[in-house]
């Protein structure tokens, strides 16, 4: 029992009593073998000092194997992060107790056992100071746990312990050596004090094992039992302290690991507690990105922002655009704009917050026009101290906050610099927004922004290519008397927006007609420019009147041609497609080109790779017309066939797109027969005729856009013609004149007798001299009056304008000049010229 300087009971240390125990030992062996057994008791003595040598050698040296399996263990932990290093450092801790209480035992001296119990507080010393601590940093991916001063505090520290071992091992060895010189010269007194110190050593015995058992063995049950809780995760249990100072020095050092091990756990729950906050945070963002944008509607976005905040953000959210945005336009900078809601979504339906269709309230910028939004967010934390917001609108404001609300956060809708709206997010929990919402919301505000800009983006560039179809479609069909017309042009309901439908009614010579619908390939702008481009091919042939097989086949060749050797749209190099006048749009593009002629009453139609029009007879019956499907315009190589019709007068030609028989959930099949079937329902009038048509067959959005034409045929009377066969002699021009001068007299038009009395002349003349037999004439009273000459021959005279002395070439400059029109056309057995004059008013 050792006193502390400023005087009470210390507590005792088990290198003093092992001292005091050894020294009365050593009495008792001396007095007892001193004079009888001094020889055999030296000898006994030095046996048995031999083997606790030797035993505090192999203990010493089996805990300086811990010591490199601790050392050895931690090193390949930190330096591979492999849990399978730390097994056998886990095993040198679990063993160390018990090996450092042998070692301390098996000390022979209190010189030993001083420095034995030296060594095991370092060890201790290393493990639960820097050993434990340093398995637990790299666990935490502390960097530090990996720097050289580190690594060198442990090589320091094992290098001491060490060469502790080694003067510890060295002094037992020498030790021993020096006992057994004394016992070799003392061997007679050994004997004698062995006797008399055999009952001495028979009491200190029992002392010590009852002395060992309250001071040592007690304590360090009580200490594996709390080790055993702890391990169990019990981290409130704690050591009881004990008198002896090893004892209470293990019990200390165990009660500062459960403490350091319990702060490292309320450490990694709060760590654990912000990890699972920013995890939801992630996992609403990637939400915002995935179910925001799913539409290239503008309000649609919105209202989709609007869900996704809730509740996971925000108990409602609320969010005002700018008008121009609604609109698809840019709003102007600096320009005055005003704020409109278009969608509201909260935990519950009768927040007062307004809905879509209310004008902006307290949540919006005074309703006068206003500057564009700041782009900084704004956090009201609590809304009963924002006295700017209050005096926007105070009566809305009391109500809302009657409601619960209390906390707010308005973001800028923001997007590739251009401010869009605000979106506001509002909390009626407890918890009000923080600064760290702030950028939340700034952030969520962001992906929204970006995809609330593409819909209106794509509204405005919807916009502009229907606008452009529209005006690349017949803005007003021509007047004609050959048949009656309705129509009918829907865009696609979908994100590439218009596409290349189109339809064309074309007055031609004779009173005919010609009735075009036609179908480009793809959709967009690109699309709507290539049907202008067709659409004023189609015109350009038109204009010469040629056959509709003809005139596909020419259509085809100038689309060939005119896309070799030009750049396709789209292609490296190519300005946008601003240099070819034909792109790839245009190669695989379809058309249906009809011609009626109401004097005969016969349609005749070429088409190339167009679906076949529809018929409804004047019966009420309808079918779809067969005949041959020629291939898309610039394929090249194949022949276009042409198919007559003999129609009645009344008969309905529906002319359509693919767009509108066809669909993902319908055969094209069954969509001709439901067009035959919509076509057969009685209908007042063309135009109820198509909304009947566009009705029936398009139940849902249009995946593609649609064209319909309808035209319902009439026929010329009788007696609105009058043909003629005039002999190729030129005596029978005169009989010409005649006949036609008879025949305007009969049809009250003698006012017009003079101007075609000489365009007959000149036109008779001219095909008995140059023309080849048999010769027509023919007139037509349509809302024109017609003059057709027909001759076999398919030589066509052109216009010219005669000099001075030249005695012919004036005819056809004559008819031009007479004339409202004049032109030529080739038939299948040769060629016709004709000319029109206006009706006299009468």
């Amino acid at each position: 029992m050792r006193t502390r300087p400023g005087g009470g009971s210390g507590r005792l240390g088990l290198t003093s009593t092992s001292v005091l125990a050894s020294g009365f030992l050593a009495v008792l062996i001396g007095v007892a073998f001193a004079v009888l057994l001094q020889v055999i008791g030296d000898a006994r003595g030095f046996t048995a000092d031999a083997r606790a040598s030797r035993e505090a050698i192999t203990d010493a040296s089996v805990l300086e194997q811990h010591l490199i399996d601790l050392e050895t263990g931690q090193r390949g932990f930190v330096i591979t992060r492999d849990e399978a290093f730390l097994q056998p450092w886990q095993a040198a801790r679990e063993s160390y107790p018990a090996e450092a209480r042998r070692f301390l035992a098996s000390a022979t001296s209190p010189e030993q056992r001083r420095l034995a119990g030296q060594i095991n507080r370092d060890i201790g010393s290393f493990i639960t100071d820097y050993s434990v601590p340093l398995v637990e940093a790299v666990r935490r991916d502390d960097p530090s746990a990996s720097s050289p001063a580190e690594t060198a505090e442990g090589k320091r520290r094992v290098d001491a312990l060490r060469a502790s071992f080694t003067t510890y091992i060295t002094d037992e060895r020498a030790k021993l050596q020096d006992r057994q010189d004394a016992t070799d010269s003392s061997a007679q007194r050994a004997v004698v004090v062995a006797c008399a110190g055999l009952a001495g050593l028979t009491g200190l015995i029992v002392t010590l094992t009852v002395f060992q058992h309250r001071a040592i063995v007690r304590p360090l049950r009580r200490a594996a039992a709390a080790a055993g809780r702890l391990a169990k995760g019990d981290l409130e249990v704690r050591v009881p302290s004990s008198r002896v100072e090893e004892v209470a020095a293990l019990a200390a050092s165990f009660n500062t690991m459960a403490e350091s091990l319990q702060d490292s756990r309320a450490r990694t729950e709060e760590a654990r507690e912000r990890l699972e906050f920013l995890y939801k945070r992630l996992e609403l963002l990637y939400g915002a990105s995935v179910s925001v944008g799913t539409g290239l509607d503008v309000e649609q976005t919105a209202r989709e922002l609007a869900r996704v905040a809730v509740p996971g953000f925000a108990d409602f959210t609320t969010v005002d655009l700018l008008e121009p945005v609604l609109r698809g336009d840019e709003p102007a900078a600096g320009a005055g704009a005003r704020l409109r809601r278009v969608a509201a979504d909260g935990i519950r339906d009768d927040a007062p917050l307004a809905g879509p269709a209310d004008l902006p309230d307290l949540s919006s910028p005074p309703p006068a026009a206003r500057a564009p939004l700041s782009g900084q967010a704004r956090l009201d934390a609590d809304l009963r101290d924002s006295t700017e917001w209050a005096a926007e609108q105070p009566e809305a404001a009391a109500r809302v906050l009657a409601y619960g609300i209390h906390s707010r956060i308005r973001t800028p809708l923001q997007a590739r610099g251009v401010t869009l709206g605000t979106v506001d997010f509002w909390r009626q929990r407890p918890d009000p927004f923080g600064p760290d919402d702030v950028a939340f919301a700034e952030e969520l505000a962001a992906k929204a922004a970006v995809a609330v800009d593409n819909a209106r983006r794509f509204t405005r560039e919807r916009s502009t290519a229907l606008a452009l179809q529209r005006h690349l479609l017949p803005q007003r069909l021509p007047y004609q008397t050959a048949v009656e017309v309705a129509s009918r042009y829907l865009p696609a309901w979908t994100r590439t927006g218009v596409g290349g439908d189109w339809y064309d009614v074309i007055p031609l010579s004779g009173s005919r007609v010609a009735l075009v619908v036609g179908d480009v390939v793809g959709h967009g702008l690109q699309a709507s420019a290539a049907m202008g481009r067709l659409r004023t091919a189609v015109r350009t042939l038109a204009d010469v009147d040629l056959p509709p097989d003809e005139l596909l086949t020419h259509l085809d060749d100038l689309i060939l041609h005119l896309c070799e050797g030009e750049p396709v749209s789209g292609a490296p190099g190519d300005d946008e497609g601003a240099d070819g006048w034909f792109s790839s749009a245009d190669l695989g593009a379809t058309c249906l080109y009809a011609v009626y002629d109401p004097v005969s009453r016969r349609c005749t139609l070429a088409t190339a790779g167009h679906p076949m029009p529809a018929v409804l007879a004047p019966d009420g019956t309808a079918h779809i017309v067969s005949g041959h499907v020629g291939p898309p315009l610039g394929v090249g190589g194949l022949p276009f066939e042409a198919t007559d019709l003999d129609l009645d007068a009344g008969s309905v030609l529906a002319l359509y797109t693919d767009g509108l028989v066809e669909a993902r959930h319908r055969d094209i099949d069954v969509g001709l027969a439901e067009l035959c079937l919509a076509l057969a329902r009685p209908a007042d009038s063309l135009e109820e005729a198509c909304d009947t048509v566009i009705g029936s067959l398009l139940t849902d959005r249009a995946a593609d856009d649609v064209a319909l034409l309808l035209a319902r045929t009439r026929a010329l009377p009788a007696g609105h013609v009058a043909t003629w066969q005039i002999p190729a002699e030129t005596v029978q021009v005169e009989r010409a004149r005649k006949l036609v001068v008879e025949q305007l007299d009969a049809w009250g038009l003698t006012e017009a007798t003079f101007v075609i009395e000489l365009v007959v002349s000149e036109l008779v003349t001219n095909a008995i001299r140059y023309g080849q037999p048999p010769i027509q004439l023919r007139l037509i009273r349509d809302h024109t009056l017609i003059c057709e000459v027909s001759d076999t021959s398919s030589t066509a005279p052109h216009l010219r304008r005669a000099r001075a002395f030249d005695e012919g070439g004036r005819g056809l400059l004559l008819v031009a000049q007479l004339t409202q029109g004049w032109g030529t056309r080739q038939t299948t057995t040769g060629k016709t010229i004709w000319c029109e004059q206006a009706l006299p008013a009468s």
